[in-house]
């Protein structure tokens, strides 16, 4: 019986060889589809992996529209920004270090009032007149006064530092009755028309220490309500952001989509006011650049705000390379040559690693002859041809697994720099050679040619001359790196130009190491 088990011809060892080679499949081919499957849908699964949130649906979206022409409008200029002031409202906030296009001198500006758009902020009341959106104010100094009927007095103080705009509303209560008063702030605007694959756009709002975001399409369906002592309420673009904070606590804060245009909302408790005395509310509003060391400045008066750039799974290292990149331009001067030299510094720091792979890869092109002599011996015996070919890799103490080592660590530098250049607010439009904007594809795809050119040299350096033939693992790894720089080029061609440009000199990098290593080991 295990005569008959054991022979060559028998069912259960053919049987048997046809489970062991199964077993011994490439690692690496699979690895390498899955890479490619995994690059071109990343940023669907972002979509689908938020973490869920305690929403309540709000159906109240009803708004009255009222008319503001009348209510004259004054301008108030910063070191950072500058904005209009018309009643209850700001708006065309003109970001002044910031150009919109390279073309013209014109500032970016944020909330324009020609689109609808603005920040209100306010106050409610039920036991005494308020003033409304279009209430015309009184101007007294650098203050701005209005009185209703009963004697009560609100008296609003603007001011400016840096990107945030601090709004003090002093309400003094001299009736002969208390009064309560809620405050209250919205901004209104259109959707992004620039909305950008892999970067978070749309309605934010900071709640109980977190913070939530939804994107427009969710907002078309139905709207958001969080309950929170306090936080803040706004929009989010690639490169921008304009929240508003009431430093109230007990806030209800709200999302929702008001016919053509979107609202965010926040409406605190009712600050209750004694006959002859007077108390203050104070808020604030932020528009300005996603960056990061704005926005850690800007906490010190809107909490949390620091937190709402969003750096990828890999945030970990996304936030130092941007610093590295950062460091490097504020040196050459230009982003270009900042990415290839940090390319080269994140290449000298894995080179140890690298060359270990690459050794690995000199070797098996070494051992193809006696690999082609164990595919044709046991041509008929997969099982024999299995363990013979892992007693040649053991032998000269390699592994098919081995080569793929440099390409598992790019993967999460692959992703933290496609984030960084994304969110990176001094990359919009960062010139290099022939390309206006790193951060947007290379609109003339030599920097995509170029990628699969070098990506297919170094494919080619690393691939033996006398390439395995069969289903073994060398085989099919060989097979398919052979597509490999195809796939690449044709992905990359929409990528932003300054990631591009890290994979075509990583690849020169490569090249160059590969080349070195087999020198050496003629020698």
């Amino acid at each position: 019986m295990v005569k008959y088990l054991d022979n060559k011809s028998s069912g259960f060892r053919q049987w048997n060889a046809a489970r062991d080679g199964a077993d011994k499949k490439s690692w690496l081919s699979s690895f390498l589809w899955w890479f490619a499957i995994f690059v071109a849908c990343w940023w669907l699964i972002g979509l689908w992996m938020r973490p869920a949130t305690d929403k309540n649906n709000v159906t109240d979206e009803t708004v009255t529209a009222i008319d503001v022409s009348s209510v004259p409008v004054s301008e108030i200029s910063g070191e950072k920004i500058t904005y209009d002031v018309r009643g209850l409202r700001i708006s065309n906030v003109a970001l002044n270090d910031f150009d919109a296009t390279a073309a013209d001198n014109a500032h970016v500006v944020l909330l324009p009032a020609a689109q609808g758009a603005f920040t209100e902020v306010g106050l409610i009341s039920q036991n005494t007149l308020v003033p409304a959106a279009d209430t015309t104010w009184n101007v007294s100094g650098d203050d701005m006064v209005w009185k209703n009927k009963s004697g009560v007095e609100f008296r609003r103080n603007i001011a400016t530092d840096g990107y945030v705009i601090t709004i003090s509303d002093t309400v003094k209560n001299n009736s002969a009755a208390a009064i309560a008063v809620a405050p209250y702030a919205r901004m209104v605007r259109s959707d992004a028309d620039t909305a950008t694959a892999g970067v978070y756009t749309g309605p934010i709002a900071y709640a109980n220490n977190d913070l939530e975001h939804e994107s427009w399409r969710s907002l078309n369906k139905k709207s958001y309500a969080y309950t929170t002592t306090n936080g803040f309420v706004g929009f989010a673009d690639q490169y921008w952001e304009t929240v508003v904070a009431v430093e109230r606590p007990d806030q209800t804060m709200r999302a929702k989509k008001i016919a053509n245009m979107y609202e965010t909302d926040t409406a605190a408790a009712a600050v209750s006011i004694a006959p002859g005395t007077d108390a203050t509310i104070i808020s604030h509003i932020f528009a300005g650049p996603r960056d990061q060391s704005v926005l850690n400045t800007a906490a010190d008066k809107i909490a949390g705000i620091n937190k709402t750039v969003d750096y990828g799974w890999f945030w970990f290292l996304a936030r130092p390379m941007l610093w590295i990149l950062n460091a490097i331009h504020s040196v050459v001067m230009n982003y270009g040559i900042a990415i290839i030299i940090m390319t080269i510094l994140l290449r000298l720091l894995m080179w140890p690693l690298t060359r270990k792979s690459y050794t690995s890869m000199v070797a098996m092109q070494k051992m193809q002859p006696e690999i082609a002599r164990i595919q044709k011996l046991y041509a008929n015996d997969k099982a024999r041809m299995q363990m013979e070919m892992m007693r040649v890799y053991q032998s000269n103490k390699t592994s098919p697994m081995s080569g793929c080592l440099p390409m598992l660590l790019q993967i999460p530098i692959f992703f933290a720099l496609y984030k960084a250049l994304l969110i990176s607010v001094p990359m919009r439009g960062a010139h290099f050679l022939w390309i206006r904007d790193l951060a947007a594809m290379d609109p003339y795809f030599i920097l995509p040619v170029l990628m699969g050119a070098t990506m297919w040299l170094q494919s080619y350096l690393q691939t033996p001359k006398n390439t395995a033939t069969g289903n073994d693992a060398v085989a099919q790894s060989m097979r398919m790196m052979k597509w490999m720089p195809v796939l690449f080029t044709i992905l990359f061609a929409w990528m932003p130009a300054g990631l591009v440009l890290y994979w075509t000199v990583s690849n020169l990098f490569g090249i160059g190491q590969m080349w070195l290593i087999k020198k050496r080991t003629v020698k």
